[in-house]
C-alpha cells in the first residue's frame, strides 16, 4: 500500500504500478553491481550452477560472503526464484563484502537435481557444501574477491548447509553463520531426531567457528530441535554461539524476511565477524534502511484523533493504516500531506521521500505498532543552511561548560528525521564555543573544548533541498529541537 494526500487530494497507487515498482522498493538504492553467474558445481557431479554476484563500489579486493538460500515446501525447485532479495545480503554489502547467492543444483536456473539421502540429512548438506566450494573456487580467481577473508552463511536449509560446508576445512573461511538453520526430509521417520544425530556428525569434523540464531516461535524447527542440534554440535566438538533470540514476530523462522529483525540480529554478528578478524563495521549504511526510531508515547497507536493535521479522510486512512501489514509508516506534514507506505526494503524512507516531495515539515508519526511522533518536533522552528555540494559540513556543535569552562556532561544528540538526499553523522570532536560577547561564558571563546556535532553529506551529484532534524540534550534536563532546511548547491 502507498497512500499519498496533498491537500485533501488522496492518490493511491494502482496494481500495475505497485508493481512496476515491487523490485524497486525491495532494493536499496545503493549500487548492488549484480552480476548472474554461471558457474561450475561439484566436480566430481558436474552442473552448473546460477550464483547472483552482488559488489560494493570500489576496487576491491573485497571479502567474500556466500549467502545460501532456504526451500519452499509449495512448489517446485525449479520455479524458485533466483535468490537475491534478502536483508542479509544488503548487510553484507552495509560492511564491504563482495556477496554471493548460490542457487542449489536443481533450484531456478541451476542444473541438475538434489540426491535424496533420506534420514541421513549430514549427507544430504555434504552435498551442497561441495557445490558451495565449487563456486568459491571459481570466484577466488576474480582480482576483486579476497580468497583469504570468507564467510559463509545461510538460512533455514542454507544454514543446514553452511554447518555442512564447515566439515571440508576449506581454506579462507574464517566462520560460519547459521540463520535458523536445519532440513526436512519427507522420506524420514524421525526428523528432528536425525537432524541432531547429523548435528553431531558434523561438530566433530568442523574446526570453523560459528553463531547460530534460533527464536522461541520458529515455525519449522522447535526450540527443543534447535536447542539438541546445538548440544550434539558443541558436545562433538564443534565451536558455536548459541543466540537464541526469543519470539519475532509470528514466526521466527522470517528473522532475515523483515527488516525489524535487523536490531536483533547485526550487533550478534558484528560481533562474531569481528573475533574471526572478518571486517565488523558499516562502512556503506546506505546498503541497510532507516533505524526504527524509538516510541515517543505521544499518543496511543490506536488513536486516531491524536493524529496531527489530518481531516477527516486522513483519519480513516490511518484506520487502515492499522491493519496494514508490517513495515508500515505514516508520515504526515503541517499542510495536510500524509503518506501511508509499508513493506519493501525501507518503508520509512519511501514515506518520508515522496511526502517530502510535497510539503514542507514531514515528519513520521507512527512506524509499526508505536508512535514515534514527538510533538515539540513538529512546533520547533526551521533554520534554513546552505552547504556546498560534493563536501561534508559540521551543522552545529554542542557543549556544556562550567564557569571556569571546563566541561560538565557532554550533550546528548539524537537524530529524529534523516536526511533525504545525504547522510548524517553524530561525532564527538573539539571546536572553539560561540557564546555572545554579552554572556559571562564568552571568556570561554579563545580555547577548544569538547563537544558533539552532526555533520551533514549530501549524496554525490545532488544539489537542491535536503532536511533533517536532530534533538539535543543537555544535562541535566534541558532538551531543544532543531529542524533544519537544508540548500545543497
Amino acid at each position: 500500500m502507498f497512500v499519498l494526500s496533498i491537500l485533501g487530494t488522496i492518490a493511491v497507487l494502482t496494481a500495475a504500478q505497485a508493481a512496476e515498482q515491487s523490485d524497486e522498493k525491495l532494493l536499496p538504492a545503493a549500487p548492488l553491481n549484480e552480476q548472474v553467474l554461471s558457474l561450475p558445481g561439484d566436480p566430481a557431479r558436474p552442473v552448473t550452477l546460477q550464483v547472483t554476484l552482488f559488489m560494493p563500489d570500489g576496487p576491491g579486493p573485497f571479502p567474500l560472503a556466500v549467502m545460501n538460500h532456504g526451500a519452499s515446501s509449495d512448489g517446485h525447485p525449479r520455479d524458485e526464484p533466483r535468490y537475491r532479495l534478502t536483508f542479509s545480503a544488503y548487510y553484507f554489502l552495509s560492511r564491504g563484502y563482495a556477496v554471493a547467492l548460490p542457487m542449489m543444483r536443481g533450484y531456478a536456473s541451476s542444473g541438475g537435481t538434489a540426491a535424496a539421502h533420506g534420514c541421513d540429512v549430514a549427507a544430504s548438506g555434504l552435498d551442497n557444501a561441495k557445490d558451495i566450494a565449487a563456486v568459491i573456487d571459481s570466484l577466488a580467481k576474480d582480482p576483486k574477491i579476497d580468497a583469504n577473508r570468507i564467510v559463509v552463511a545461510g538460512q533455514s536449509l542454507g544454514g543446514w548447509n553452511a554447518l555442512a560446508f564447515g566439515t571440508l576445512g576449506h581454506p579462507g573461511v574464517k566462520g560460519l553463520i547459521n540463520f535458523v538453520g536445519g532440513m526436512r526430509e519427507s522420506d524420514c521417520a524421525d526428523q528432528d531426531a536425525a537432524l541432531a544425530r547429523a548435528a553431531g556428525t558434523l561438530g566433530a569434523q568442523t574446526k570453523v567457528p560459528s553463531i547460530w540464531l534460533y527464536g522461541d516461535n520458529d515455525k519449522i524447527f522447535p526450540v527443543a530441535t534447535w536447542r539438541a542440534m546445538y548440544v550434539r554440535y558443541t558436545g562433538a566438538g564443534g565451536k558455536a554461539e548459541l543466540v537464541a533470540f526469543g519470539n519475532f514476530m509470528d514466526d521466527a523462522h522470517q528473522l532475515l524476511s523483515h527488516p525489524e529483525g535487523l536490531p536483533i540480529w547485526v550487533p550478534k554478528v558484528d560481533a562474531f565477524l569481528a573475533q574471526i578478524g572478518l571486517p565488523a563495521a558499516a562502512v556503506h549504511p546506505k546498503y541497510l534502511p532507516t533505524p526504527f526510531p524509538p516510541a515517543t508515547h505521544y499518543a496511543a497507536i490506536g488513536d486516531v484523533a491524536a493524529v496531527p493535521y489530518l481531516g477527516d479522510a486522513g483519519r480513516k486512512d490511518y484506520e487502515a493504516f492499522l491493519h496494514q501489514p508490517l513495515t508500515r509508516a505514516f508520515v504526515v506534514a503541517p499542510n495536510g500531506t500524509y503518506v501511508v507506505a509499508d513493506g519493501g526494503f525501507d518503508a520509512i524512507a519511501r514515506a518520508l521521500a515522496l511526502c517530502g516531495s510535497h510539503a514542507a515539515g514531514c515528519q513520521l508519526y507512527a512506524v509499526d505498532n508505536d508512535v514515534v511522533w514527538k510533538k515539540d518536533e513538529a512546533a520547533a522552528p526551521v533554520y534554513q543552511r546552505t552547504v556546498a555540494a560534493g563536501a561534508s559540513t559540521f551543522l552545529n556543535f554542542a557543549y556544556n561548560l562550567n564557569p571556569d569552562c571546563s566541561t560538565k556532561d557532554l550533550p546528548k544528540i539524537q537524530l529524529t528525521q534523516q536526511p533525504t538526499h545525504g547522510t548524517a553523522k553524530i561525532e564527538q570532536r573539539s571546536d572553539f564555543p560561540r557564546f555572545p560577547a554579552t554572556s559571562p561564558y564568552a571568556v570561554c571563546n579563545d580555547r577548544q573544548v569538547p563537544g558533539m556535532s552532526v555533520e551533514y553529506t549530501p549524496q554525490t551529484g545532488f544539489a537542491g533541498v535536503d532536511a533533517l532534524a536532530f534533538e539535543e540534550t543537555t544535562p541535566p534536563n534541558h532538551d531543544t529541537v532543531f529542524r533544519l532546511a537544508i540548500t545543497v548547491k
